[in-house]
């Protein structure tokens, strides 16, 4: 028998159907008698809430680098984000993905054991076309990869470990290394079936296309470090100072970075056959009136209104407006 507590909201909501005649007191406290709870053994429970937060808290550090890393290498939109943290038998986790996708296994040393990281057939075959120079729509077809495919997917989430590294460092210094990748969930074989795993959830977007990556850790692999995933060994840590010299430092070379500024004197578009008829002396018609003032762009990016003029017997601009809404 397991004790339950109810939350505030849940007790307000009790009552209000007592009070209502919605629920009958009586057929409550006969339910109450009847009402047990069956425990299964095969998914015992290895980790406390406080320990699965702390997990959690890693994981959402690592789906903001992984965001980044991704947006950097696809040059498109991706989101990826915690959606739950689980644990489960992992026979449990095998049969809840599909039978043909990505998976990509990774040793963790010093930490005993291997993670897996189950990557959604249509957000794999998304990051593909991406790489490949498409729009990043996505194929299932898992079961016949090429070996080309599997050579650039395989380097992608190898070059993705430094994120995981750098997520686990505020707990433990890893050294993540991609072991193997498969697209059969069958072949592998991280621990025995009713081992208990953590999966962690992370709901991902790439472009168009959404999908989920699972990441499967056995706790063999946390077991060592079941303690540092408690909140209060969190908070014992000491927050960094910041370092007066390194902030001056930085500070001096920033202001030193060279930025290019242009003013916009004006643009139009032109047919090809247009451009290939050009001739000496033709003239084109630019879409800025000669009462209207120019725009300076920093670095490519809108950032002031501006006069044309002379300035020591230089072309200049005289600044009349900051744009709102610049970058």
């Amino acid at each position: 028998m397991v004790d339950e507590i109810l939350s505030q909201n849940e007790i307000d909501a009790l009552l209000s159907a007592l009070t209502s005649g919605e629920m009958d007191a009586e057929e409550l406290k006969k339910d109450e008698k009847e009402k047990v709870r069956v425990y299964d053994f095969k998914r015992a429970l290895r980790f406390s809430k406080d320990q699965i937060r702390g997990i959690t808290r890693i994981h959402e550090n690592y789906s903001r680098l992984l965001t980044t890393f991704f947006s950097a290498h696809l040059r498109t939109y991706v989101n990826i984000s915690v959606a739950s943290v689980d644990q489960v038998p992992y026979e449990e986790f095998i049969r809840s993905i599909p039978n043909m996708t990505v998976l990509n296994v990774y040793s963790v040393e010093p930490l005993e054991g291997r993670i897996l990281m189950e990557v959604n057939p249509n957000i794999a075959y998304s990051l593909l076309d991406r790489l490949l120079g498409g729009k990043g729509n996505s194929v299932t077809k898992v079961d016949n990869l090429t070996e080309i495919e599997t050579m650039l997917m395989s380097q992608l989430f190898e070059k993705a470990v430094t994120n995981l590294q750098e997520a686990w460092a505020s707990l433990e210094e890893i050294h993540p290394l991609l072991e193997d990748f498969e697209v059969n969930p069958q072949f592998l074989q991280l621990v025995s079936p009713n081992e208990t795993v953590v999966v962690v959830s992370l709901n991902t977007e790439i472009g168009e296309e959404s999908g989920m990556i699972n990441i499967c850790i056995p706790h063999i692999v946390l077991e060592p470090i079941i303690p540092k995933l408690s909140v209060h060994y969190w908070m014992q840590t000491e927050s960094k100072k910041r370092d007066p010299e390194a902030y001056k430092n930085i500070s001096r070379n920033v202001e030193k970075a060279k930025i290019e500024a242009k003013a916009i004197l004006g643009d139009t578009t032109i047919t090809i056959n247009e451009f290939l008829h050009l001739n000496k002396n033709d003239i084109i018609s630019l879409n800025q009136s000669l009462d209207q003032p120019l725009t300076l762009a920093v670095n490519e990016q809108p950032k002031f209104y501006v006069q044309p003029g002379e300035y020591k017997n230089k072309v200049s601009v005289q600044i009349l407006e900051e744009i709102k809404g610049g970058n």
